[in-house]
């Protein structure tokens, strides 16, 4: 489990949230510039938060109190940045493997897995530049899994796709997520998203929590949608 209680000041509010995630999806939900960005970057080691805990499966990431702060190489966390942060000068295949320490049986049988249930084994050779939006979200997605992650986080992974690649890479990764069975914490600030990909959704505005980590039932959904028009 996954367990995040934590505060951190910005420059135009204080950030404070406490929730927890099994092995599932956690989607944070709200408004452009609500802290939602910061959550991730705080559990992946990117940004230090001032006050609280990160914890996982019982190992400290982070402890204000007992001043203990794993850099982010130590936490085998994986990260899908919004714009996917692909590396153009290199093609599909060097950018699923970039970073991965062992290059070995194992590590290539991992590869052929993912470009395998991702369908994008045809694209190897291509340069980033040569893909479409969704195609590039599909090997983020394979780059980030390669590492084996124990957490996996999604900073808004589909918001440059058009609507019909969106709705067919939602499912593809709900689909990963079952397969790989570790906590996927996701941002986004779609509705329609929100209430399809997560088992829980966590409302954030300017900072604050507006209730807990809900599970998404219909009155969840409704409430989802109804934040969406405020």
């Amino acid at each position: 489990m996954l367990a995040v209680d934590i505060k951190k000041r910005l420059p135009d509010f204080t950030l404070e949230v406490k929730f927890s995630v099994e092995r599932n999806v956690l989607v944070l939900f709200g408004p452009s510039g609500s802290g939602k960005t910061t959550v991730l970057r705080s559990i992946a080691g990117l940004v230090r938060p001032d006050e609280g805990s990160i914890v996982y499966d019982g190992r400290v990431f982070y402890s204000g109190a007992a001043n203990t702060f794993v850099p982010p190489r130590e936490r085998n966390i994986g990260y899908m940045f919004q714009e996917f942060a692909l590396f153009p000068h290199m093609n599909v295949k060097r950018n699923i493997w970039y970073g991965v320490k062992k290059h070995n049986q194992a590590a290539a049988e991992m590869y052929d897995r993912l470009v395998e249930l991702l369908k994008i084994g045809h694209l190897g050779d291509r340069y980033i530049g040569q893909l479409s939006g969704g195609e590039k979200q599909r090997v983020a997605l394979a780059r980030a899994l390669m590492a084996e992650p124990k957490i996996l986080l999604l900073d808004e992974p589909l918001s440059s796709l058009d609507s019909a690649t969106r709705l067919e890479l939602r499912a593809e990764l709900k689909r990963m997520q079952e397969l790989w069975n570790i906590p996927f914490v996701l941002v986004t600030h779609d509705p329609d998203e929100a209430k399809d990909l997560g088992h829980q959704i966590l409302f954030l505005d300017k900072g604050r929590q507006t209730g807990g980590a809900m599970a998404a039932s219909p009155a969840v959904t409704k409430e989802v949608a109804a934040m969406a028009k405020t």
